[in-house]
């Protein structure tokens, strides 16, 4: 009643602090980075003999992989041999960032490998990085109906692939700032100057990842509502 559990995730990027922040179980014998429960690899360090991968495949966590356009299906599996040479179950998630646009067209080949070999990998979708651009005032955003899109998208292609999609991975804050456009609060590119804060990447704000939130559950409630039909 007082309390829940609360997990941590970031990328594993800058090696020198997770290195640091490596223990070793003595129980176990294996060895965890304290600095999060689960961390990933982005797509631009996951290339093969990155010491970002040769690092991760040394620690116990949960970890993800970042799958971009620039992914070819026997490179991603010959990754998965090397972080996960046992198949754990719960060992990898595999995170799509393709773009609203090119999601449909270049997920399908990485998830008929996946299953082709039995890689027993969790299916999560970034629908940001892909979907960044330059707004006419000058500022770097996302376009809310670009992010659903590829939302849509994501879910769609495992629909027809009979895998599953485990979920979406997004940025976002509890603040009201005006960073990516769109949704129903209606943030227009003449608005983003208005509350931008972000120093990195504009994150959705509180009312459009809640809308977010809906049309997806919304969306996968009305999936198994059809799936059960076709049951019975």
């Amino acid at each position: 009643i007082k309390g829940t559990s609360f997990y941590t995730s970031h990328e594993a990027l800058l090696l020198p602090y997770e290195q640091a922040m490596t223990r070793q179980d003595s129980l176990t014998g294996g060895w965890y980075d304290t600095s999060a429960h689960f961390l990933w690899i982005g797509d631009r360090t996951r290339f093969e003999g990155s010491a970002h991968v040769e690092f991760l495949r040394g620690i116990g966590n949960p970890i993800g992989i970042k799958c971009g356009p620039s992914l070819e299906p026997d490179a991603l599996l010959r990754m998965l041999d090397t972080v996960n040479p046992t198949r754990a179950a719960g060992r990898v998630t595999l995170i799509s960032r393709y773009g609203y646009d090119k999601v449909e067209s270049g997920l399908p080949t990485l998830v008929r490998a996946v299953q082709r070999e039995g890689h027993p990998v969790i299916w999560s979708c970034d629908p940001m990085h892909g979907n960044v651009v330059k707004s006419a005032s000058g500022y770097k955003t996302r376009p809310f109906e670009r992010i659903l899109a590829e939302v849509r998208g994501f879910f769609a292609v495992h629909r027809a692939e009979g895998s599953f999609g485990g979920g979406i991975h997004i940025e976002m804050t509890g603040q009201n700032v005006t960073e990516c456009t769109g949704g129903a609060v209606d943030v227009t590119d003449e608005g983003l100057a208005d509350r931008y804060h972000t120093h990195c990447d504009p994150r959705l704000n509180a009312a459009q990842s809640l809308e977010l939130a809906f049309l997806l559950a919304e969306m996968l409630n009305q999936e198994m509502t059809e799936r059960a039909k076709k049951a019975t």
